[in-house]
């Protein structure tokens, strides 16, 4: 079961990280903010103003209408004395709408209205009214008048007949529009600036959130432990596969590679792809739903047999995906091909051992019973039977490593009161390297070793056991009988299975599979037949094509 790693705030990979991701997110996006308001502030300020100029022009051209359609307005102009009646109309109006002014003159600019008594009867700006008088066309302007910067709004008096006689002009000072605008500014510029402040406070809990999220640690630190992760992954020799919780690829490693696909697809490739399409009989679903982790279970992925481990993944309590780790069952057996031929040797060397001792005790017994002549004939036999036996290996294995291994087992078999023999015409006349030499080293050991624990519990028959072999034609043939119980009709099919043994007794059921596995590996075969010794009769066959090849 996985678990992440809680940071350790006294913990620091870099410890020159000058700014923090917490200081750095506040900052950045309070900066953001901040200019967007800056940019926004500016863009509402102007379209504030224009908005509102253009609304009072709008409004000033709405007064001077309604005035220059007022019927007593233009029945006014035909009195002698026009101003005593317009600006009894004029002057309520302006009151009523807020207006600064509401002037009325007649075609030659003479005012009939104003909001200064004194200047009724004084002539109108000229060059303001042009348009209205000449051309009969309503219209906003900003000009100066007698009472300052204003918006107008100008307007052509008509009378019955259609013809210009008048104008009126509303207007509204400047000093009063920009008034009305920073009011509004003000007010937008408090909102704006209470949602900067809300978007600093935003940003400091923005920051706090995304460093749990990413245990207390910053960008510096995870690139870091990024680097180290990939470097460990891409070299360690096991293959490795990561899924989500939805089951979707999300990390391969350069040895998955090799071992799934022998380098014929970059792991990123199947990044982002479901495992049940890519390799529906890893299970890691499986994991995924029930949460239990499997070690050490033989499957084939790709075109090879591996041993997996499956374990889920968690994050604050729930399944956040599954690791599948693997490696080449072979790789395994080699380790523990070396491991059995070790073993071989210091068993043979243990044995070898024990059997000098009991014949040095045995020269001592005789010696200190004063039977000088015994000891002298039992010396001389012990001589002569090693000496036949080192001859007939000299001269009929050309072979150094298996003469060492059929000397040793020989010792063994002494040791153990089991009789061996070798058949007078078995020879190996080639030295053999690489492969087939482990292939027959490894093979001829097992099968040996096997027969030895078959016949030295056996109490019905005399353990023997006898050996053949040679490489006269084409393949290697070795063949090894013994006396023991033999191999039943119900075992025979599973013999050769990894973990099958017919010895009660942990930890066996490996030889066998193992010589079978390697003996394939060199293109061979390894028989199971019935014996002439009441016991089992094991036949390998090795390719031969010359001694001197690692093939």
């Amino acid at each position: 079961m996985t678990h992440f790693r809680k940071h350790n705030k006294k913990q620091n990979l870099l410890p020159n990280v000058k700014f923090g991701l917490k200081f750095k997110m506040v900052g950045l996006i309070s900066l953001l903010i901040v200019g967007i308001f800056i940019i926004f502030a500016g863009f509402l300020q102007i379209f504030i103003s224009d908005t509102i100029e253009d609304q009072m022009g709008k409004r000033a051209l709405s007064v001077a209408q309604s005035v220059a359609n007022i019927p007593q307005v233009e029945e006014a102009f035909q009195l002698g004395n026009p101003s005593s009646v317009i600006q009894e109309i004029a002057e309520p109006i302006r009151k009523e709408t807020g207006a600064e002014f509401v002037v009325v003159g007649n075609r030659e600019g003479i005012r009939y209205s104003h909001p200064n008594p004194d200047r009724i009867g004084e002539k109108m700006i000229e060059g303001n009214n042009l348009r209205a008088l000449r051309d009969g066309k309503a219209h906003v302007s900003r000009s100066t008048g007698s009472l300052g910067l204003s918006i107008h709004g100008r307007v052509p008096i008509l009378n019955e007949a259609g013809d210009i006689i008048g104008v009126v002009s509303v207007g509204f000072l400047n000093e009063d529009v920009q008034g009305i605008i920073a009011n509004q500014s003000q007010t937008i510029w408090i909102t704006l600036s209470v949602i900067v402040l809300l978007g600093i406070a935003g940003a400091i809990f923005i920051a706090r959130y995304i460093k749990k999220l990413l245990s207390h640690m910053e960008p510096e630190e995870i690139s870091y432990l990024l680097l180290q992760r990939e470097a460990i992954l891409q070299s360690t020799h096991e293959g490795m596969i990561a899924i989500d919780n939805k089951g979707i690829v999300t990390l391969m490693n350069t040895a998955a590679k090799q071992i799934l696909f022998d380098n014929e697809h970059e792991p990123d490739h199947f990044s982002g792809k479901p495992i049940s399409e890519l390799f529906p009989h890893t299970d890691l679903t499986g994991v995924l739903e029930t949460g239990e982790s499997h070690y050490d279970k033989e499957m084939v992925l790709g075109e090879s047999v591996v041993l997996v481990n499956r374990v889920p993944v968690y994050s604050e309590g729930t399944i956040a995906g599954a690791v599948a780790t693997f490696r080449k069952k072979t790789e395994i057996e080699h380790v523990t091909q070396e491991l059995v031929q070790i073993k071989q040797y210091a068993n043979a060397q243990r044995a070898q051992t024990h059997e000098f001792s009991n014949k040095l005790y045995t020269i001592l017994g005789l010696l200190q019973l004063d039977e000088k002549q015994e000891a002298i004939d039992f010396i001389k036999s012990v001589k002569n039977i090693q000496q036949e036996r080192s001859q007939f290996l000299a001269q009929h294995v050309a072979d150094p490593v298996v003469q060492g291994l059929l000397q040793g087992k020989f010792n063994q078999g002494n040791e153990l009161g089991v009789t061996m023999t070798i058949h007078p015409d078995s020879q190996l006349i080639q030295q053999y390297k690489g492969k087939k030499q482990e292939a027959l080293i490894t093979g001829l050991g097992n099968l040996l070793e096997n027969a030895i624990e078959s016949v030295k519990n056996g109490q019905e028959r005399e353990p023997r056991i006898a050996i053949f072999f040679t490489d006269m034609g084409e393949d290697i043939v070795a063949e090894v009988e013994d006396s023991g119980p033999g191999v039943t009709e119900e075992a025979a099919p599973y013999i050769f299975e990894q973990g099958y043994s017919t010895k009660e007794y942990e930890n066996r059921g490996h030889g066998l599979a193992l010589t079978r596995h390697i003996v394939h590996a060199s293109g061979g075969e390894v028989i199971l037949e019935e014996g002439e010794m009441g016991g089992a009769c094991f036949v390998m066959i090795i390719p031969g094509n010359g001694g001197h090849t690692d093939e």
